[in-house]
């Protein structure tokens, strides 16, 4: 099985911790997955395009529903998939052009599905504490900057 290559070596618990920060603005604002994030081992900052600032109690939502999915401890499994046996509701405009014929997808319990060539944590709870430094809205784009706290030694 032919995969595409990757150009990034990412830390696992922060890159898995993307993933579900992804899902959760999918779900409490209905925008699609960030297709702008930094994502690094001590802090990483991810941008979503967005109509209105979100309040206080929205960013705090944010937060606590990413730790409480971590908290679940999700097992974190790969599917693979031809191009055109993806599953309806999984994005593949972040695919490059030449992507190959077989897709990774990468499944976080039942919260998340998407492609991705990366790597991840084995479940959820090894992501430690989401932690969010601060946010940003200029011009219609909402920045999240954030943190883990307590993320396995291991990665």
């Amino acid at each position: 099985m032919q995969l595409n290559s990757h150009n990034k070596d990412e830390y696992p618990p922060m890159h898995t911790a993307e993933h579900i920060l992804n899902q959760t603005m999918v779900r409490m604002f209905g925008c699609n997955r960030s297709k702008n994030a930094h994502i690094e081992r001590k802090k990483s900052k991810i941008n979503f395009p967005l109509p209105v600032e979100p309040s206080a109690e929205q960013i705090a939502q944010i937060e606590r529903t990413v730790n409480e999915i971590i908290q679940n401890d999700y097992p974190i499994e790969y599917q693979f998939v031809t191009k055109d046996t993806i599953p309806a509701g999984v994005e593949i405009d972040k695919l490059p052009d030449d992507a190959s014929e077989t897709i990774r997808l990468v499944k976080i319990g039942d919260y998340d599905l998407c492609c991705c060539i990366g790597k991840h944590v084995e479940r959820t709870k090894e992501i430690g504490e989401f932690k969010i430094n601060s946010t940003s809205y200029i011009d219609g784009n909402f920045r999240i900057v954030f943190k883990l706290i307590g993320a396995a030694e291991r990665y």
